[in-house]
């Protein structure tokens, strides 16, 4: 996969996690539990579908393959990371709200 589509994949799944995850909280907060928590699992795999593209990069790199480290590809990478995180506090949101509800 040339390295554009695999930045644009990253930043794509990276992106729709991150909007489940926003989106499950904002349910979890109108006491739709059921629907928070579907987003939550589509947060999961979307973050699953944008991690095995970056496995795949760091496996041709540990291979001999090296990848030229762009602005777009350092760009994907925070991406990534960024909607972890998301993911990991609106699951705990998520949890809190049930709780509290």
């Amino acid at each position: 996969m040339e390295l554009e589509r695999i930045v644009m994949t990253i930043i794509t799944h990276s992106g729709d996690a991150k909007s489940d995850a926003i989106e499950a909280i904002q349910c979890a907060k109108a006491k739709d539990m059921e629907k928070a928590n579907q987003l939550i699992d589509s947060s999961e795999k979307e973050l699953l579908a944008a991690h095995k593209v970056q496995t795949e990069l760091i496996q041709n790199e540990a291979r001999g393959e090296k990848t030229e480290v762009t602005l777009l590809l350092v760009h994907a990478q925070d991406h990534l990371m960024n909607a972890t995180t998301f993911k990991d506090l609106a699951k705990e949101f998520v949890e809190l709200y049930e709780k509290v509800n």
